[in-house]
């Protein structure tokens, strides 16, 4: 007997409920709590007293954090650029010009970084551009400069750095796989028209790749807005971002609505800047998702 559409929508509702229900409870209440604290004026959901916008007032209003928020835009849409155009190469190069039997291999070695902590790399790039680091050691023995760089360590282009090379096998990788999917016939068939290599690349290879390199983009300007560790261990804490912002409210002044109210302002950033994004993509690449 053959079986009905709603006996298949209940069989599937039944074998999406277990990862539904998980994923609710582990995103979906954290996420709703955050947001239900930032319009308390006490800071304690178990005694409402009063819901107020005043957190977000004092977040838009306050010089001081669209300072902060700024910097973040700044240095997270930065890596992000330097991520994404130093990983393309890389994800070419295994796509197009590595034997098949190789690119194992590759991705391999490319997941390497995945073995350590993220903890551990932030805290070597540290050691690498410190005072007494290895930049600093190698460039003094070798006669270059008398004195150990300054400039190296603690700034934003530190930060930089060391966030592009932490994210940089998050957006090899799907860019990689993109890649994979392009049809090699397609790029035959642009030479046999004449077109050059690069007009064909231009033309051909990176509009059907421009979905890899999207979730790339996303992949890593979401989470690099959010980084708390990296500016507080490579900027010394002098390079303040929205997260360690959120951090100070929380736990060091114990004012949970302000950094609620932090926490949601910036996600609804970071939503509205992906959203432009993508709509720019969709209106001038033409890229069908």
């Amino acid at each position: 007997m053959a079986k009905g559409p709603r006996s298949e929508a209940v069989q599937g509702a039944t074998l999406i409920a277990p990862p539904f229900l998980y994923a609710l409870l582990v995103l979906a209440a954290p996420l709703l709590t955050i947001f239900a604290y930032s319009f308390l004026t006490d800071g304690y959901l178990e005694v409402i007293r009063e819901f107020s916008l005043d957190n977000y007032r004092q977040v838009l209003g306050d010089p001081i954090v669209r300072s902060v928020m700024m910097r973040s835009l700044w240095v997270s849409m930065t890596v992000t650029l330097v991520t994404v155009v130093l990983a393309f190469p890389v994800a070419y190069y295994v796509s197009f010009v590595v034997r098949p039997e190789r690119k194992a291999l590759w991705l391999f070695l490319i997941t390497i970084p995945f073995w350590t902590s993220y903890l551990i790399r932030v805290f070597l790039w540290k050691v690498i551009l410190g005072y007494n680091g290895v930049i600093n050691s190698t460039l003094t023995s070798l006669g270059i400069i008398d004195e150990p760089l300054t400039f190296i360590l603690y700034n934003v282009n530190s930060i930089v750095l060391t966030l592009a090379h932490a994210y940089a096998p998050f957006a090899i990788l799907p860019i990689f796989v993109a890649l994979e999917k392009i049809d090699r016939s397609l790029l035959e068939a642009g030479r046999d028209l004449g077109e050059s290599r690069f007009m064909t690349f231009w033309r051909v290879t990176l509009p059907l790749a421009m979905p890899g390199v999207i979730a790339a983009t996303l992949i890593v300007f979401i989470p690099t807005i959010g980084d708390y560790v990296t500016p507080t261990v490579i900027g010394g804490g002098k390079i303040p971002m929205i997260a360690n912002m959120i951090q100070v409210q929380m736990l060091d002044l114990d004012n949970r609505p302000l950094g609620s109210a932090l926490a949601v302002t910036a996600m609804i950033i970071v939503a509205i800047v992906s959203g432009i994004f993508l709509f720019l993509n969709r209106r001038f690449l033409k890229v069908r998702q």
